[in-house]
C-alpha cells in the first residue's frame, strides 16, 4: 500500500506547482476537485484548525517560508490532512508545554518526546502492525526540542517547541501545532 500513498502525495504535490507559480496571487488557497478526488492546499491555517486552543499572547511567527500550512488531500482509497501553524511567544517554554499538556488530555494520553528538530515525523516501519498504533517518542527521545504527541499514528496531533537560543536576535519561544489525519478506504 506504501506505493500508492507515494504516488497520491506526489500527485498532490505536482497539483500545488501550478499555485508556487502565481507570484501575484500569493495569499491565494488551491481548491481542485475532481472525480478523482479533491486536493486543498493553503495557508489557512491556525491553531483552532489544528484542533487545539491557541496559547494566550502568542503571536503568529511572521518570517520568510514560516507561512502556515493547510494541506488536504482525499480520494476513494486514501485521504489525508495535514495542518501546521507556526507561532511564538514571550513565555517560557515549560509554560507553554503546561498549558497544551492539558489541553491534549482531551485525545488521550499525552507523550513528551525530545529530539534534535531534524526527525520530528519520521516513522519506523519494521515493526509494522495491523492498525493505526498509539504515536510514540521517536529516536534517541534526547535535544534541544520537545515534543507533546497524542493520538495514533494516523490521527494525531502534536505540539514542537524550542526554547530560545542565547541570541539577543530573538528571546521568543517558538512552537508549531501539527495536526495530521490519513486514513485509507474502510477506516471511515
Amino acid at each position: 500500500m506504501f506505493p500508492f500513498k507515494a504516488t497520491a502525495l506526489s500527485i498532490a504535490l505536482i497539483l500545488t506547482l501550478p499555485a508556487a507559480a502565481q507570484d501575484d496571487k500569493k495569499d491565494k488557497n488551491l481548491d481542485v476537485r475532481s472525480p478523482a478526488g479533491d486536493l486543498h492546499v493553503g495557508k489557512d491555517a491556525d491553531a483552532q484548525r489544528a484542533g487545539l486552543p491557541l496559547y494566550p499572547g502568542a503571536r503568529a511567527q511572521n518570517k520568510e517560508n514560516d507561512d502556515p500550512l493547510n494541506l488536504a488531500l482525499s480520494t476513494e482509497t486514501f485521504g489525508m490532512k495535514l495542518i501546521v501553524a507556526k507561532y511564538e511567544t514571550n513565555d517560557p517554554g515549560d509554560k507553554v508545554l503546561a498549558f497544551y499538556r492539558e489541553k491534549m488530555k482531551r485525545y488521550g494520553k499525552v507523550l513528551e518526546c525530545h529530539n534534535t528538530g531534524d526527525n520530528s515525523g519520521s516513522h519506523n516501519d519494521d515493526d509494522k502492525k495491523e492498525g493505526s498504533q498509539p504515536v510514540k517518542c521517536e529516536g534517541d527521545n534526547a535535544g534541544p526540542v520537545r515534543e507533546l504527541k497524542v493520538g495514533t499514528e494516523d490521527n494525531q496531533h502534536i505540539v514542537a517547541l524550542e526554547e530560545p537560543k542565547d541570541d539577543k536576535d530573538s528571546q521568543a519561544t517558538k512552537f508549531v501545532l501539527i495536526y495530521l489525519r490519513k486514513h485509507q478506504k474502510g477506516d471511515i
